[in-house]
């Protein structure tokens, strides 16, 4: 059986059998003997044991009870465990982005720019975040050099306020405002050949590419297409509609999470027969060199590039889009909407976004023909100016 060893004004040691020790306060309130443990012997000294007595005496005297105020402090900081910045952000992401389909490559993403704030405020009860906390966590990426980065974080971090507010765990939002307290981000477009001749030339080098078939094939394939270089490089080969002659890029695949048929010219429709000559046999169009089990890297066609010769101020897989969009919009030929289709743009203007449902397939199919003539035209090193488009 324990026994005590008594102090003073109601402190005593208790002594188990096992040889443990435990400081203990006795006392009573409205009548009623209670005890409060106040820590284990010799981990807590009779000097602190005293301090925490006298601590909690001081509580007993003005009527409190202070085993009630620890066990309030218990539930509330389990409480703000579970409604911390993490947590809540953990639940934003789950409930806002994975429920509602968004891209894996968007969540990830997401969850990045949440990591970039966890050491600062990740633990904090989200309630209890002041503006401050969280502007000083996006100006430690910004020291970095990472303007873009603490940008998206902070418009990040907001929507995690505003979940936290609909779902009544905090009252305001803290990053709402502090934008302008960041460096704006140095805007930087995807570098593109825009001039006919220059890029009849690349056309040309690319053809004469001496690295990997497949490399060689998605550099040849991509400026047909204009899709964006992720959409074309995860494709399957049950994408694939051959005698439609259409590519359906699934939904969950493109930015604007919709399905995206990108009509396929002569010329690409050979160039993917080429393909299904190396990958046919396997589920993946570009699979990656060591295992067909994995897609091929997002960077290849950028390396390869490189090892050509065009420096990443010059031309990116990316920039394709903008050398077909501007090219196609300054020959005059072809609607605006049809050639934004192609490209599966998003409609700036959300009012005509509603009520211009035109897909322009038939002018789209024209126009995918049209322009890989004119591609073929370009290698061949005819010497196309813009002018010219017109009148073709």
């Amino acid at each position: 059986m324990p026994f005590r060893k008594t102090d003073s004004k109601g402190l005593y040691l208790e002594v188990f059998p096992n040889g443990s020790k435990l400081w203990r306060y006795k006392f009573r309130i409205a009548g009623k003997e209670k005890r409060m443990a106040l820590g284990a012997w010799p981990d807590i000294s009779l000097a602190d044991a005293r301090k925490r007595r006298d601590v909690a005496r001081l509580k007993v005297l003005d009527g409190n009870d202070p085993t009630l105020e620890r066990k309030r402090a218990k539930r509330l900081a389990r409480m703000n465990a579970g409604n911390s910045f993490k947590s809540v952000a953990e639940d934003f992401i789950k409930v806002r982005m994975e429920n509602s389909g968004k891209a894996p490559a968007t969540i990830r993403k997401a969850r990045w720019y949440v990591s970039l704030l966890v050491p600062s405020i990740g633990a904090r009860p989200i309630n209890d975040i002041e503006p401050i906390e969280v502007l000083e966590a996006l100006k430690k990426i910004e020291r970095k050099g990472h303007r873009e980065s603490a940008n998206r974080t902070r418009a990040l971090a907001s929507r995690v306020f505003r979940h936290g507010i609909v779902c009544a765990l905090c009252k305001s939002d803290p990053a709402a405002h502090l934008g302008d307290a960041l460096a704006s981000p140095v805007v930087t477009h995807r570098a593109a050949i825009l001039d006919p001749i220059k890029f009849g030339q690349l056309l040309r080098d690319i053809d004469e590419y001496t690295g990997t078939p497949l490399v060689r094939i998605a550099m040849q394939i991509l400026p047909h297409i204009m899709t964006r270089p992720g959409e074309m490089r995860l494709g399957k080969w049950s994408e694939i509609d051959w005698g439609q002659k259409i590519w359906n890029i699934p939904a969950e695949r493109t930015k604007l999470r919709r399905l995206h048929a990108v009509p396929l010219s002569e010329q690409v429709m050979l160039l993917l027969r080429e393909l299904h000559c190396h990958t046919g046999g396997f589920e993946k169009m570009f699979p990656a060199q060591q295992s067909h089990l994995k897609y091929m890297s997002e960077n290849s066609i950028n390396q390869a590039l490189r090892r050509m010769g065009y420096g990443p101020d010059l031309v990116t897989a990316h920039g394709f889009r903008s050398t077909a969009s501007t090219f196609l919009n300054e020959s005059g030929k072809w609607h605006p909407d049809a050639i934004e289709r192609s490209l599966a743009h998003g409609d700036s203007n959300a009012i005509r976004g509603i009520y211009n449902r035109g897909n322009y397939w038939d002018e789209r199919v024209q126009m995918a023909q049209w322009w890989s003539d004119y591609l073929d035209e370009l290698r061949s090193g005819r010497k196309i100016v813009i002018g010219d488009f017109a009148k073709g």
